[in-house]
Parts: C-alpha cells; structure tokens; sequence
C-alpha cells in the first residue's frame, strides 16, 4: 500500500478520533451536562466556567490532542515532508476530518464545540509548516486574554495570526507557498475562518457587552438557602440546579430576594449572590 493510500485510510478515522466528546463525557463524569449548562458548549471554556480550570486544562488538552496525533501519523508517514499538491491534501484532510469531527460529531447528531483547541493541536502537528505560526497565535492568545479575561476574543484575535505568519516565515525560508504548499495556504485561512464563524454568537455578544469574562478564581461564594456554599466561579442557575439533581419545572428561584422566571437561569452568578430555591412536591 502506497503513502497517500495509507493517508486515505486515515482520513474516516481521524473523523471518529475528532468526534469523541470529550467535553460532555468530562461533565456527565463530573455531574454535568454542558450542553445544557453555562454557554451549552461541549468545549473547554465551558468546561472551565462549571468545573473549574482544571477541567478547562483537562478538556483543552484532550480535544488538541485529537488533532494533533492523527496528523502526527499522518506526517510520520510521510517522513514530514510533500513534494506535491496532491500529497499536501491528503496531509491536510486527515486534520480536516478531526476538526470536522470536533465540531461536527457523528456521536452528537453532528453538533460539537468550536473547534479552537482541536484545530490548534491540527496545525501544531503540521512540522514544520504550521508550526511557528501556531506558536505566535498562542502567544498573542495568552496575551489578549490576560489584557480582557474573554476567552472568545482571545481565540478570535490569536487564529487570526496564523495565516500571516505563515506567509512571513514561508516568504524567509523560499517555501512555495503558493505552489505545492497553496493547500497548506488553504488551510491557514480557512481554519481561522471557521474559528470566528464558530464564535458568531460570542462576538454579538461582545458587541453587547454581555459575553462573560473567565475569572481566574476557580471558585466563588454564594448563600443558598440561607447558607454559604462554595461553588465553581462563573456558574449560572442551571448547573446549580444540575448539581442538586433538579430540574427548572420543579423549583422557583429567587436571586437576591427576586423571583427569576426560568427563562433567566443562564444568568451567571457572582461573589456572594443569595439564592432561594423552593422545590416543588414531588421535585427531588
């Protein structure tokens, strides 16, 4: 069997790697379903906000390395060099088809995350093309984060890097960026714009100056119920509720001395909030 032969093979499984849901088993292990709480989103950030920066590290670490080892198999195979188009593609497609898995999850009915941490550790396993300029969008990552504390912003601002850096460093090193590397060209551009397509509903929500911030404190106080409990920072009402084994249509709730319609339990909670919950007979 021929490399690229051996790549095609590789392609339908890179798919099935990048679909596992790391994400949502990492909650439903932790008593959590993301996908109906905080933001809804499978992925790390989410992750982050409910169970705290460990899971955020945890989560971000197992959806990059969906990425990045099917294209590690896929470059060792090729000794991590092309010396056509058609091989850069298929180099390319193993990548593509664990981002389309993350974001696109055939265990999920197709639905996902965003794709920022599997599309890192895709273009990361790219040696040495995609490398360097992975590098520099973490870097800038790091940076607009720690200035505003918005993960979304962050992710936006730092993939944004990585096609320019692409073409500086190809231009410096004689790359034929747009010959046999145009796929590889392709792929700088075209992963970022999935990125911030992925995160259409943060920037309206940047826009309103209504996107949540991620604290650095993994943990906050709050009265509930009259006593004080410590509880994941960024937390809203639903995985309070998760966390408690209730549902919405069994509670009423009141935030500081308010009755809440449940329509506003996605309401992020803050440093020492009061919250009432009244379970309904039969409510758990």
């Amino acid at each position: 069997m021929s490399r690229p032969q051996v790549l095609e093979c590789l392609i339908p499984l890179a798919y099935l790697i990048g679909s596992i849901p790391f994400g949502l088993i990492v909650g439903l292990a932790n008593g959590i379903d993301p996908r109906k709480d905080g933001s809804g989103n499978i992925g790390a950030t989410n992750l982050g906000r409910l169970l705290g920066k460990r899971f955020f590290a945890l989560v971000f670490t197992l959806d990059l390395l969906k990425g990045a080892l099917p294209m590690l198999a896929a470059g060792w195979i090729l000794g991590f060099h092309a010396d056509d188009r058609t091989t850069y593609c298929l180099w390319i497609a193993v990548g593509a088809a664990a981002l389309l898995g993350h974001s696109f999850s055939v265990f999920l009915k197709f639905k996902g995350g965003k794709g920022v941490s599997t599309s890192t550790g895709v273009a990361l396993a790219m040696y040495p093309y995609l490398t360097l300029p992975v590098v520099g969008a973490i870097v800038v990552f790091l940076i607009v984060f720690k200035i505003s504390r918005y993960v979304s912003l962050a992710s936006i601002l730092g993939s944004s890097v990585v096609p320019f850096a692409y073409v500086g460093i190809g231009l410096l090193n004689g790359w034929p960026i747009l010959g046999a590397q145009l796929p590889v060209l392709a792929l700088a551009v075209l992963v970022p714009g999935l990125i911030i397509y992925r995160h259409r509903a943060n920037i309206a929500r940047l826009r309103a100056g209504t996107e949540p911030k991620l604290k650095t404190a993994c943990t906050m106080r709050v009265k509930i119920n009259g006593n004080e409990e410590e509880i994941p920072a960024d937390s809203d009402i639903h995985a309070l509720l998760a966390r408690r084994g209730l549902t919405p249509d069994k509670v009423a709730i009141e935030l500081n001395r308010k009755l809440i319609r449940s329509q506003k339990y996605d309401t992020i909670l803050q440093d020492g909030d009061e919250i009432e919950i009244v379970t309904f007979v039969g409510g758990g």
